[in-house]
């Protein structure tokens, strides 16, 4: 009797443990669909500098309790010169919603010897373990000047230099340890890689194992130079924030036959699934139309437009009922606080009588419901 009364609590407690590890991790048919849309929007949600162009902005929260916002800028005077003049600053406030402050640089020009040396864009901000993770596009080249205000150009050869980089703090406020190489470089010596010419615009997140998937722009070699392409995203995977990262070999966030089909991803892991904020750029004609999509995926690998695929077609409503589409409302970054997405950082901009952009950040409150 007494052997018959201890089996069958040994059984019951295997039964306990089995419930709680199904509560901890959802399964893929257990996990919510998420469907994003804005609240309304704060004037002093907005930050911009004067004499420079400001584009997108990754958030994360310190232990001394600011909030500090990561960007890129570059002079305005000397036109759209993103990819050859941008660099990475940081910002403060006490809230999520700002009002912003600049403080400093974190990442700026440090020499054109070093493969980031000249540029410095696009950061995203991951914390692990008490570090910060600070990943960003970096290139060298020429430092021509190729544009004016209201004429935008590119200088192809800090384009097609673009690399993937990270630098590591103890700090928000720094200092920064930039690498010597880049964490993601191009696939060197085969011409028909998805990433042949250029790597950027990371997107990170840690998996629940501890590993760091990692999102990435590529551009191959398929099509004529200077521009190449097609331009797609990859995957990549590594045990550590500072890599070595694996690559996978199918792209995603691809639409049959379009060479160009998204850009600006922000993945996060949450409910039982990874999630993806993505700008959307679709063709009419020879019209382009940008959005704010969600995609969704079960490994992090394999990514599928989510139920509820469409977020946004770039408008805002303010706090006084006024409404806002801009031009462009992209380079989205999720800002998650206690467990739940918040706001979402967007590069913005207005496009003046004279072709000229006038660029600053923005911080969105999200409504997020989740459907069964």
């Amino acid at each position: 009797m007494k052997n018959t009364t201890l089996w069958l609590l040994v059984l019951i407690s295997i039964i306990q443990m089995s419930c709680a590890k199904k509560v901890d991790k959802l399964s893929p048919d257990e996990s919510f669909n998420f469907k994003i849309e804005f609240e309304k929007v704060a004037k002093s949600s907005v930050f911009s500098e004067e004499g420079k162009s400001v584009w997108g902005g990754t958030l994360v929260k310190g232990d001394d309790g600011l909030y500090h916002m990561y960007y890129s800028r570059w002079p305005k005077n000397i036109g759209w010169e993103w990819v050859n003049y941008s660099e990475i600053a940081h910002a403060t406030a006490t809230s999520p919603f700002g009002p912003f402050t600049f403080s400093d640089v974190a990442l700026g020009d440090r020499g054109s010897q070093f493969w980031d040396g000249a540029t410095t864009h696009n950061p995203t901000i991951l914390k692990i373990k008490g570090k910060y993770y600070l990943y960003y596009m970096g290139n060298t080249g020429n430092k021509d000047i190729v544009s004016v205000p209201g004429k935008a150009k590119i200088n192809w050869e800090h384009r097609n230099n673009q690399r993937i980089g990270v630098a590591v703090a103890d700090h928000p406020n720094g200092p920064w340890t930039r690498l010597d190489t880049p964490v993601l470089d191009v696939t060197h010596g085969d011409d028909e890689a998805y990433d042949a010419l250029m790597t950027s615009n990371p997107s990170v997140c840690e998996m629940p194992d501890g590993k760091i998937l990692m999102v990435y722009k590529a551009v191959g070699k398929q099509f004529k130079l200077p521009a190449g392409g097609p331009v797609v995203h990859m995957v990549a995977i590594s045990d550590s924030p500072t890599g070595p990262f694996k690559k996978y070999p199918e792209p995603i966030f691809v639409f049959e036959g379009e060479r160009f089909p998204a850009e600006d991803p922000y993945i996060w892991y949450q409910d039982g699934k990874y999630r993806a904020i993505v700008k959307r750029i679709k063709f009419e004609g020879e019209k382009r139309l940008f959005s704010l999509v969600q995609y969704e995926s079960i490994d992090g690998i394999k990514w599928d437009k989510a139920k509820n695929f469409e977020v946004s077609d770039k408008t805002v409503i303010w706090e006084d009922g006024s409404t806002t589409k801009f031009d462009h409302l992209e380079r989205p970054q999720v800002f998650i606080e206690n467990g739940k997405p918040i706001a979402l950082l967007c590069a913005a901009d207005t496009i003046d009588v004279n072709n000229v952009r006038h660029s600053f950040n923005i911080q969105i409150p999200l409504k997020i419901t989740k459907e069964n």
